[in-house]
C-alpha cells in the first residue's frame, strides 16, 4: 500500500472546497458574534476523564484514545467540542449570569457517523449558559435557522423533541434496559420494538403499568406537525399516560412550537418527533434537529444539557447547537471563482508599491512568474496591472487586449 494513502474516511480538502468551507466558517462566526457570542478555541486533545465528563458515555466509543508520554495518563482526541466549551464556562471563565460562547474546529471520530460521513468533521456551534428558560432554547433554534439561511439552504424542516417524555415513561418501568430500548426507538423499528417490549412485559408485568409499555411501543409514531388539532402534541396528550414529568415535557414543547419566533420563518417546516432521542443520556430537556431535502441525516442538531458543568465544579443551565461545516458547505451551490488582478512578476519598487496598494484595497493580485502566463489559476484574472509611462502603473480589463 502506498505510504501516502490516507486512512479510511479521512480526506484532504482541496482548494475550491476549502475556499467555500473557510468562507462559510468566517461568515457563521460573524453571525454568531452579531448575537453576542464570544469565540473560544479548546485544545484538540485532553485527559480522557475530563473530555468525557458529563457526556453520559455517549462519546466514549467515538473517541480516539492514546497515552501521554509525559504523564502516562490516557488522552482523548475530541469527538465533540460541546463538553469542552461547557468546561470553559464552568471552570475557567466562572462568570455569573448569561454567557454566550461559540467555536469552530476539527473533531475526530473512531467511526464515521453515517455512510457518507468522514471521521474528521469540521464542527461549528454556539452555546448559551446561565439561563434555564425556553428563551435560551428559542435563541439557539433561531440561530440554527439563521445559520442555514446564511448558507442559502432551502426547504429546512425543524424537528422538536424532549428527552423528558422518555424519562417520564422509564421512571415508571424499573429494570427496563435503556441501552437496548434506545436503538430501537431511534431506528423506528416497530416489529423489533414490539417483540422486545412484549418479552420485557412478560418479565416485568407485575411491576410495570401496561399503559407504559403501550406508550413506548407507540412512541415512534408520534411524529408530524407541531401545530393544529391533529398535531403530534395533541395526540400525545390524548394517548400517552398521565405520569409525572410527561405533561411538563409536552407543555415545554407546546410553548416552544407556539412561539412568535417561528412566524418570522414561514418557509421552515416545524415538526415534532418524540422518538428522536439521539444524545438522550447527555441532554436534559428540549432537543431539536434540522433536516433538508436530499439528506437522510440532520444538518444541524442541538438542545438543552443543563448541569453538565457540575462535573467541572459549577452546575449551569445550558443549551446550544452544532453543525458540520464541510457537510453544510457541500449543500451550497458552487460560487464562481473570485476575480483577481494579474500582475507581472518584478522586484522593482514601483511594481511592489502598485501591488501593495491594490492588496491593501482588498484586491487579489496574482503575480505571474516568468513562463507561466497561461496556466490555470484558482482565481479568475479579469484585469491586469500594466505600466503606463516610467514607473506609473494602472489596472485595466484583460478584454482590452482581447484576452479571456
Amino acid at each position: 500500500m502506498p505510504r501516502w494513502l490516507l486512512p479510511e474516511s479521512i480526506s484532504d480538502i482541496l482548494p475550491s472546497e476549502a475556499r467555500k468551507v473557510e468562507d462559510l466558517r468566517r461568515r457563521l462566526l460573524d453571525l454568531f458574534r452579531g448575537y453576542g457570542y464570544e469565540l473560544v478555541m479548546p485544545p484538540l486533545l485532553e485527559y480522557i476523564d475530563a473530555l468525557l465528563t458529563g457526556t453520559g458515555g455517549d462519546l466514549d466509543l467515538r473517541t480516539f484514545k492514546l497515552v501521554d508520554q509525559l504523564s502516562g495518563r490516557t488522552l482523548g482526541l475530541r469527538a465533540d467540542m460541546t463538553p469542552q466549551v461547557a468546561r470553559i464556562d464552568a471552570h475557567l471563565l466562572g462568570r455569573e449570569g448569561v454567557v454566550r460562547l461559540c467555536y469552530a474546529g476539527s473533531v475526530l471520530h473512531t467511526r464515521p457517523a453515517g455512510v457518507y460521513a468522514g471521521r474528521e468533521p469540521l464542527q461549528v456551534g454556539a452555546e448559551i449558559y446561565g439561563h434555564a428558560g425556553l428563551e435560551a432554547d428559542l435563541e439557539a433554534i433561531e440561530l440554527t435557522i439563521e445559520s442555514l439561511r446564511l448558507a442559502g439552504i432551502p426547504g429546512v424542516r425543524l424537528d422538536l423533541s424532549h428527552v423528558g417524555v422518555l424519562q417520564a415513561l422509564l421512571a415508571q418501568a424499573p429494570g427496563l434496559s435503556e441501552a437496548q430500548l434506545l436503538p430501537l426507538l431511534l431506528a423506528k423499528d416497530a416489529p423489533t420494538l414490539r417483540e422486545w417490549l412484549e418479552a420485557a412485559r412478560r418479565d416485568a408485568a407485575d411491576v410495570v403499568d401496561p399503559a407504559v409499555f403501550a406508550a413506548l411501543l407507540a412512541l415512534p409514531g408520534f411524529y408530524g406537525p407541531a401545530a393544529g388539532p391533529d398535531s403530534v402534541l395533541a395526540r400525545a396528550r390524548r394517548l400517552l399516560p398521565d405520569v409525572p414529568g410527561l405533561c411538563a415535557a409536552l407543555d415545554e414543547l407546546e410553548r416552544l412550537a407556539g412561539s412568535p419566533v417561528f412566524s418570522r420563518y414561514p418557509d421552515v417546516d416545524l415538526s415534532v418527533d418524540l422518538a428522536d432521542l439521539r444524545g438522550y443520556r447527555y441532554h436534559s430537556g428540549v432537543t431539536f434537529a434540522a433536516y433538508v431535502p436530499g439528506q437522510a441525516d440532520s444538518v444541524a442538531r442541538g438542545g438543552r444539557y443543563d448541569n453538565v458543568g457540575r462535573s467541572f465544579g459549577r452546575a449551569r443551565p445550558a443549551t446550544g447547537f452544532s453543525l458540520e461545516l464541510r457537510e453544510l458547505a457541500g449543500l451550497m451551490p458552487d460560487a464562481p471563482p473570485a476575480t483577481a488582478v494579474r500582475a507581472p512578476w518584478s522586484d522593482r519598487p514601483d511594481v511592489a508599491d502598485a501591488v501593495a496598494r491594490l492588496r491593501a484595497a482588498g484586491e487579489i493580485v496574482v503575480q505571474v512568474l516568468p513562463g507561466h502566463e497561461h496556466e490555470q489559476q484558482e482565481f479568475a484574472c479579469d484585469r491586469e496591472l500594466v505600466e503606463q509611462g516610467a514607473g506609473r502603473w494602472t489596472v485595466r480589463p484583460l478584454a482590452a487586449r482581447g484576452q479571456a
